[in-house]
Formats: C-alpha cells, structure tokens, sequence
C-alpha cells in the first residue's frame, strides 16, 4: 500500500535535510530526520560509554529511547541537538549506524512515526527510499559534487565525506543507493527554493 511519504535519500551534505525540512513546511507535513536519529542513538552510546562495537547492547540501548528529531532533537525528552555533530559523534556515527539491531530498532521508530500521522510525512536518510518506505509516494534521490557538500558541511572535510560515503555505500545492511524507482535531483547548482519547487511538481502528477 502506497504510503503518504516523501521519502529523500543522498549522501553526505546533498542538502536532505534543508530540502526535507523546506518541503514539510511547503505541504504543512511532518518531517523525520533519520540521520538525526542514528546521531542521537551515537550521543546516548558515547555518554553511556558503551562498546560500539556490540550489536546487542546497542540494539538495546536503541530500543530504550524514544527520539523526536523536529524542532530540535531531543531523546526521552532530553535536548541533544547541539551533541549531534561534535567531533566524536562524527567519528563514531557511521560505525553504530551500521549494526544491525540498531537499524532495526530505527525502522521501526521510523515507520511507526509514518503510521502516526497519515496526513503526511517527508523522511530524509540513506536507506529511506530502499528500505524503510520502499512503498513511498515519492521518492527522491539528491546528489552534489564533492566541492558542493564539502561546503556545506563546515564540520567535516572532504577526506571524511568520502570514507562517510563509502561506509554508507558499502554497508553489509542497508547501503546508500538509488532505489529504481527514484527520481535524482543535483543539488550542485541549485537553491532550496528550486529544489522544493522541482519535488512539488513532481508531487502533483503522480
């Protein structure tokens, strides 16, 4: 059953969140920002001093918490928008998204937040259009050079971009991909303003 979903995958630094953002506020929807979750799973992990390299103990700890991602990020309630991107979350972010039991724990938040508001809701992440809404009613995959997402992210380098994506890429669960069915946008060049406008006519003649 198609889902009232827009789902918006890419790599590092394509612009998902400003674009999801700026369209959930254009369709008056609800935004999920997924990469914020797995953040904040990676904060709790790194506060609690847990082994990252557990599956099962993260799963766990994934499991306990209960994470909001709009208007700033908050899990059980505490704020951790501003943990989300320090230099050892940066740093350990990939390795804990890619645990299986954490990626479980995640889909279901992620589907159940769907289920809760049927009016609409615009997702972002890297496995979203693939895997967690692959009955989306849009799916969109946004890209930009290396220059361009480099830019943008004033917390990271291109060095670090690119292990990010060949981690996300290359994952045994859930890798960064293009679903068949998505259709690509190059962010490059482009305002959010543009972006938005291209996504919405696309919307309306489907």
């Amino acid at each position: 059953m198609t889902m009232n979903v827009v789902a918006i995958d890419g790599p590092v630094g394509s612009g998902k969140s400003t674009v999801a953002r700026a369209l959930a506020d254009a369709l008056d929807w609800r935004f999920l920002d997924t990469g914020a979750m797995y953040r904040a799973v990676t904060c709790e992990a790194l506060r609690h001093g847990s082994n990252l390299d557990d599956d099962h103990v993260l799963g766990e700890l994934a499991e306990s918490l209960e994470i909001e991602t709009s208007p700033r990020v908050t899990v059980n309630g505490r704020d951790v928008h501003d943990e989300l991107r320090t230099a050892a979350t940066n740093a350990a972010v990939s390795h804990v998204a890619v645990l299986p039991s954490v990626r479980r724990a995640m889909v279901h938040q992620q589907r159940a937040f769907a289920q809760r508001h049927p009016e609409g809701v615009v997702v972002e992440g890297r496995d979203i259009t693939t895997v967690v809404f692959p009955d989306a009613r849009l799916k969109i995959f946004l890209t930009a050079s290396l220059d361009a997402r480099t830019l943008r992210r004033h917390d990271e380098d291109a060095a670090s971009i690119q292990r990010r994506d060949e981690i996300d890429s290359a994952r045994e669960h859930s890798p960064l991909r293009q679903a068949d069915d998505a259709m690509m946008v190059d962010t490059t060049e482009k305002s959010v303003t543009d972006v938005v406008e291209e996504i919405l006519a696309c919307l309306l003649h489907i």
